[in-house]
């Protein structure tokens, strides 16, 4: 099975900001929609962002104004800019794409985002 590789993330204080890519290595395909999600200790895997093939961006209520997710497609990879991180943000962090010709999702193996206060 492909995995999607996620780069970036490691420590941080509160305040700082941190960027996170994601590539599909080796892809020729178009991919739909790209995704980040975030997992934390003993919680359930929820969606910070998605961006659409057209650009459209959608985000969850506690990163508004924090984070801006944008891709590439050249490259079939997406970035997640993260500024003003929170200890809250602390985390997991999971890319996903779509292929867009058959809706299937690939996702990445994760990548930890550790804030400090």
């Amino acid at each position: 099975q492909v995995h999607l590789v996620e780069s970036g993330g490691g420590l941080a204080q509160a305040g700082e900001s941190q960027r996170l890519s994601c590539v599909f290595p080796g892809s020729s395909f178009s991919i739909n929609s790209m995704g980040w999600y975030r997992q934390a200790p003993e919680k359930q895997r929820e969606v910070v962002a998605n961006i659409s093939s057209g650009g459209t961006t959608a985000y969850v209520d506690f990163v508004k104004g924090r984070f801006t997710i944008s891709r590439d497609d050249a490259k079939n990879t997406v970035y997640l800019q993260m500024n003003s991180l929170k200890p809250e943000d602390t985390a997991v962090y999971y890319c996903r794409m779509t292929r867009a010709s058959s809706g299937f999702a690939y996702w990445g193996r994760g990548i930890q985002v550790t804030v400090s206060s």
